[in-house]
């Protein structure tokens, strides 16, 4: 069965954030855990948009946290507690209950910390890299540990990021997960 299907089932064919019913799709929490299923949650356009672009967040729309913050599922939960996080939810925050690796997950994309403590990861150029996005090589990178060499030019899909180095950034070239440093890409 597909994943949109078995988020389909799952949801009710619900937002699983909001409950809209309209322009559902497939989000991805990232970075993944375990398998797609449980590291995805059925959510509209208008959730996802706002999930993805911090400008765009209108408080009055995340009034369904109070909701969704209770889900059975870990996927909407962590995102629950990101977006509760942003909007400073503090007593809602404090009530959210999470597993700690759930929490740890939750954490993994800086939410709630405060700005000059979030680590920023910036390209070749200064654009800031989020997780999910798409960047190109610059240079033709030797791989550590493997004869591959990363050509110039190759683009790299949904990165992920690392949480302790603002350096480092993660990606699939040629099939193998590799760890890039930030200064050899452009952001896509």
């Amino acid at each position: 069965m597909s994943i949109e299907r078995e988020l389909g089932k799952r949801s009710g064919n619900l937002c699983e954030l909001c409950g809209s019913d309209e322009q559902l799709n497939i989000y991805e929490v990232q970075p993944i855990k375990k398998d797609a299923l449980y590291s995805s949650i059925y959510a509209c356009t208008n959730c996802t948009s706002q999930i993805e672009n911090p400008d765009k967040t209108d408080p009055n729309h995340w009034q369904c946290l109070n909701d969704s913050m209770w889900s059975e599922h870990a996927a909407v939960k962590v995102i629950s507690w990101r977006m509760l996080a942003r909007l400073k939810k503090h007593d809602l925050l404090d009530i959210i209950y999470l597993e700690e690796d759930e929490l740890e997950w939750a954490k993994a994309s800086g939410e709630g910390e405060n700005d000059e403590d979030k680590i920023v990861h910036r390209d070749s150029n200064g654009a800031i890299i989020n997780a999910g996005d798409s960047v190109v090589l610059i240079k033709d990178l030797p791989v550590k540990g493997s004869s591959m060499i990363a050509k110039r030019g190759t683009a790299v899909r949904r990165v992920s990021l690392d949480h302790e180095n603002a350096e480092y950034i993660e990606g699939k070239v040629d099939g193998q997960q590799i760890v890039i440093i930030t200064k050899y890409v452009k952001k896509i």
